[in-house]
């Protein structure tokens, strides 16, 4: 089947961009990364919120353990899944809109790897399982960052100026479902590797409930 032109136009942007160097990922190095500063909001929900959330989400302490335990396991393959979460976006059109560039109709190659460089941090964040108030307001952050006005405005892109809605928590699975090899690579028995995965999907889950909160009604979320 013959690749529709954005899909198209994405893959070629991929392959424009140079993969940023996995070892020198810390925050003074990626653009936009702002976890920890204080010119960010504070987050609109709490701690004890997060606590109750994690209790709904059957998120205990032992998937805190394994989520850490995959920080060593991913640290190094970081490159090859967000090659593959980028194929996957450059796979669905649905997704590869958002990236597009409001004059040229293509892929914004920039924004792309801007992006990517605070996604690999993501990958990071996630597996070091840090649940205090600066991972709480930076989940808040990049919430905001996929609304309007907000969106665009960290890399000063020139894009749809909004990601809708229904596509955030959505994300889960596919994230969530690709990651789950590389999590088996390097030695971990079975039952660790299913361990760790059911840590990330409830964690990413809950990161996008938390990114849903600027979508919602005041006093409704």
């Amino acid at each position: 089947m013959k690749p529709q032109p954005l899909t198209a136009a994405l893959m070629a942007a991929l392959a424009a961009i140079s993969a940023p160097n996995a070892s020198a990922q810390s925050a003074p190095a990626i653009p936009g990364y702002t976890m920890g500063q204080k010119s960010l909001a504070k987050a609109p929900y709490t701690l004890a919120d997060l606590e109750s959330l994690k209790k709904t989400l059957l998120f205990t302490d032992e998937d805190v353990r394994y989520l850490r335990m995959s920080k060593a396991i991913l640290a190094d393959q970081t490159e090859a899944v967000l090659d593959v979460w980028y194929g996957f976006v450059a796979s669905t059109p649905e997704l590869v809109f958002y990236f597009k560039n409001n004059k040229t109709g293509a892929p914004d190659a920039a924004y792309l790897g801007a992006v990517r460089k605070r996604f690999g941090q993501w990958i990071a964040d996630t597996a070091n399982a840090n649940y205090d108030q600066a991972w709480l307001d930076y989940q808040y952050e990049i919430g905001l960052r996929h609304t309007t006005p907000r969106k665009n405005k960290t890399d000063q892109a020139d894009s749809v100026p909004l990601v809708n809605f229904r596509y955030l928590s959505a994300l889960t699975i596919p994230v969530t479902t690709t990651l789950k090899p590389f999590l088996a690579k390097k030695g971990a028995s079975a039952a660790d590797v299913e361990k760790m995965h059911a840590a990330w999907v409830k964690s990413v889950l809950m990161q996008t409930i938390l990114w849903s909160h600027p979508y919602v009604r005041d006093g409704q979320f």
